[in-house]
């Protein structure tokens, strides 16, 4: 009986001991299926991002940064085109301070006093009623107290120095006069630069002497390539500036915002092996690819011309104590720009350095203004268009006329000293600027007309110039489907109505060139990766017949020889231009002691070289713009007649 109990037994330990051998052979089953299937997934399934994360641990990126596109002005010599660089690329150095080397923390602030301060001190005080010895040493506190705060921090490791960015020559400089001593004097002739690093050069003649580097404890410096103007604030206005607040550099107004992605071209980049040593070895040249330079732009401008109109408008402003001004000069035939400047300007190389961001704006092409008598010269063209009246038309001026719409009588500028010119012809109306003339010209074609020519002439929009942040100027008042009798009138004389100075002496432009209008433009070609795009002058439209600007311009030239604008007249040219005095608008009405100036004006009138545009903001002490203005355009344009070696036409 026991017997076949212990019989029974055997078979359910033999079925427990199999159930156990297969669960392990389940569990072992099971791994060995997901470590397949694991193994697949990384060698198969994600091989991409393994191969990837491993060429990481092992492999440098690089983007490579392009070298920026210069800028050109040209000069011709011999007729033979010159091209200088007014906007390249330098090395600076970028001074920091390290405070916890530096020795003496006061002795350095007062060095640093000395050579980057101490001279623009002592004149800035001399130009000033507080130019007192008490005044200098309160400047020069202030500035010493400014160096300390870097310098005298023991412990720091870094400081920069805000708004030390120098060029390598002063950067020599510097470094000569921190490292000279009582007993040894260096020049910045005995340095040189090596590696990011000043040395004192071997010893002329001693082949044995070594270059040593040249410390100076608690100073540093960093080269990098920056934008660099060598010209300083010569056409600032219309170049801009490349601020690095982003660390690539990047275009502000100007051409440089205008041009920014063809100026920097195309980023490269480098694919490199990590060497021992923190070396880089580079693996083949499949994985380099270069940086694609960016494009230089060649200008229209003369750099002579610019030069001289620029000096020549900043004289003219500081003597009249003055708000500002603007010179654009253009060559009638293509619609180039040979000159254009505007003061006060700034320096791009140092661009934070102003008290006012709107000196960034060009005012050529964005401040817009109420022109004045300039304007008549356009109303006057299209009546003689229209062919209602003709140089010898003749009205009665009684000096003052009443308005539908107006309730004062519009009077001429000289009528309180002159009073009525009596019966007169439309020449009088330009030598003499009379307002009532200019009205009588525009109620001859009628204001739906008269309104449909300014369009024509390119008022109320955009020229389309290279330069970006460019106004339309307002005519909306003449825009309308009834255009008021009052509206048509004050801007048959330039008032009522807003230009830039760029849409002003376009409309000179072409009366100057047969009566068309041609598009003005900046950028003479574009180079890109060694290819010249010449830019195709692009004629915009007939405004007005060639005989109307034919006769427009003896008329201009008559109002030199007879009217306002005798000092115009320069010696063997005939010379034709109109002035405007326009009274500034502000809110509620007009400044009662605040004008702009303008004159407009062509030579030499039978070929016209070039249309100038002068222009004179709020000038002290000088009522009209023959004061002002018309001698600044004379100067500058004598200037070009004689630099261009135009022939004399008259005796």
């Amino acid at each position: 009986m026991w017997r076949n109990s212990l019989n029974n037994s055997r078979p359910d330990k033999i079925k427990a001991h199999n159930s156990r051998w297969r669960l392990i052979v389940a569990i072992v089953f099971l791994f060995s299926g997901s470590l397949v299937y694991k193994l697949f997934s990384l060698q198969i399934g994600q091989c991409d991002m393994y191969t990837a994360m491993a060429a990481n641990q092992q492999q440098i990126s690089s983007q490579l940064k392009p070298e920026r596109g210069k800028i050109f002005v040209t000069e011709k010599v011999n007729g033979v085109e010159k091209l200088y660089p007014i906007a390249t690329n330098k090395d600076l150095a970028v001074l920091y301070a390290v405070p916890k080397d530096v020795v003496n923390p006061r002795e350095l602030a007062e060095k640093f006093y000395e050579f980057f301060d101490k001279a623009r001190i002592e004149e800035e005080l001399s130009k000033t009623a507080s130019g007192t010895e008490q005044a200098a040493t309160t400047s020069h506190e202030t500035i010493l107290t400014a160096y300390l705060k870097r310098f005298d921090k023991p412990g720091d490791v870094y400081e920069p120095l805000e708004g030390k960015k120098i060029n390598t020559e002063t950067l020599l400089k510097l470094y000569a006069f921190l490292g000279s001593t009582s007993t040894s004097t260096l020049t910045a002739a005995n340095l040189e630069i090596t590696n990011a690093r000043v040395f004192i050069k071997k010893t002329s003649g001693d082949a044995s002497s070594t270059a040593v580097q040249l410390k100076i404890p608690g100073l540093g410096f960093d080269l990098e390539n920056f934008r660099y103007y060598p010209e300083n604030e010569i056409a600032s206005n219309v170049l801009g500036f490349v601020s690095y607040t982003n660390g690539e550099g990047t275009g502000k107004y100007g051409l440089e915002e205008f041009f920014n992605e063809d100026l920097f071209g195309k980023y490269g980049s480098l694919k490199s092996e990590k060497g021992g040593q923190g070396s880089v070895i580079i693996v083949n040249d499949r994985e380099y690819v270069k940086p694609v330079p960016g494009s230089d732009l060649i200008l229209t401008l003369d750099r002579n011309v610019e030069f001289v109109a620029c000096e020549k408008l900043k004289e003219t402003v500081d003597r009249l104590s003055a708000e500002g001004g603007s010179v654009i000069v253009i060559n009638p035939k293509t619609g180039a720009i040979i000159a254009m400047c505007s003061y006060p300007n700034f320096n791009p190389n140092d661009y934070k350095k102003v008290d006012d961001l709107s000196v960034y704006n060009n005012p050529a092409t964005f401040n817009q203004y109420e022109p004045g008598s300039v304007f008549k010269t356009i109303t006057m063209a299209i009546a003689i268009d229209q062919k209602k009246v003709a140089p010898s038309t003749l009205y009665k001026d009684e000096g003052q006329i009443m308005i539908n719409g107006w309730n004062k009588p519009i009077k001429n500028a000289d009528f309180s000293t002159n009073g009525p010119h009596g019966i007169v012809d439309m020449n009088t109306v330009l030598d003499y600027s009379l307002n009532t003339g200019a009205i009588f010209a525009m109620r001859q074609v009628g204001t739906k007309t008269f309104a449909d020519y300014i369009r024509d002439f390119g008022f109320g929009e955009r020229t389309g110039i290279e330069l970006g942040a460019e106004s339309t100027g307002n005519i909306g008042n003449l825009l309308t489907n009834k255009v008021r009798e009052i509206d048509a009138a004050t801007a048959s004389f330039g008032q009522g109505i807003s230009v830039t100075p760029l849409q002003m002496v376009m409309t000179y432009q072409a009366l100057a060139n047969k009566g068309v209008m041609m598009k003005p433009y900046i950028v003479q070609a574009i180079v890109r990766e060694g290819q010249r795009e010449e830019t195709v002058p692009k004629p915009l439209r007939q405004v007005v017949s060639a005989k109307t600007a034919d006769t427009i311009s003896a008329m201009l030239v008559n109002v030199v020889e007879k009217g306002h604008s005798k000092r115009a007249h320069i010696d063997g040219y005939f010379v034709g231009g109109k002035t405007g005095t326009a009274q500034v608008a502000e809110i509620g009405g007009y400044s009662t002691d605040r004008y702009i100036h303008t004159f407009v004006g062509s030579a030499p009138v039978d070929d016209p070289a070039f249309v100038m545009l002068t222009k004179i903001d709020a000038p002290k002490g000088i009522e009209f713009a023959e004061g002002s203005a018309l001698p600044l355009w004379t100067e500058v344009a004598d200037y070009m007649l004689k630099y261009y070696q135009i022939p004399k036409t008259r005796k």
